[in-house]
């Protein structure tokens, strides 16, 4: 594991008893919408949840598809682990680094994240690795938070950024759409619900 993933590992290993406490509010308002908008665009048996977190997701898994989840944090992990046992959740977690992933090429028929991207050193590698793992004809979806297209709030949270990104080693001004964009996928589409700091995209292999 490169320096940068490890130095945000760390960061997630120490918040990750309080993570749900801490999103709570945002969970509620917001964050619960988009991600039954996301999960209902999930297509196909097998499916990968990059970033999975606490587990946040489980309950937006589809019925009659095999779940493979991952993150990078053990702590994190740890938590999802909990849930799915007291849950009984049907889903393989492994421990694994987006930037690297050790499954096969075309393993997918769909590869789904959220709010991941802020939290990925090198988001091109990580956006190339979900391409490689993704079938032909499947789909990656992702729900992040991007910087504003307005200026005045964009500068705010490019001022912020860097007090966030030691708190919590998450960024919130990275422009993920263009990176989605820059990368091999021949379609790229983003759900016109989005709002300008919420986007909920979808991109084609």
């Amino acid at each position: 594991m490169k320096p940068d993933n490890a130095a945000i590992v760390k960061k997630y290993n120490r918040i990750a008893p309080f993570y749900e406490g801490l999103e709570a509010i945002m969970e509620g308002l917001f964050f619960k919408h988009w991600r039954e908008k996301l999960w209902e665009k999930a297509d196909g048996y097998h499916i990968l949840e990059v970033g999975v977190g606490t587990g946040k997701n489980f309950a937006y898994y589809p019925k009659n598809a095999r779940v493979t989840a991952i993150d990078f944090s053990p702590a994190m992990l740890a938590q999802a682990n909990r849930k799915k046992g007291a849950r009984d959740i049907e889903v393989d977690l492994h421990l694994m680094d987006i930037e690297f992933l050790q499954f096969a090429d075309n393993s997918f028929d769909t590869v789904v994240g959220s709010f991941v991207f802020c939290s990925v050193p090198s988001p091109a590698k990580g956006l190339k690795e979900l391409h490689r793992v993704c079938k032909p004809g499947g789909k990656v979806l992702l729900l992040e938070h991007v910087l504003s297209s307005r200026s005045i709030i964009a500068k705010m949270m490019n001022f912020l950024n860097p007090i966030v990104l030691s708190l919590v080693g998450a960024n919130i001004n990275r422009n993920t759409v263009k990176n989605v964009q820059g990368c091999s996928f021949r379609f790229v589409r983003v759900d016109e619900r989005s709002s300008d700091i919420i986007k909920l995209i979808e991109a084609l292999k």
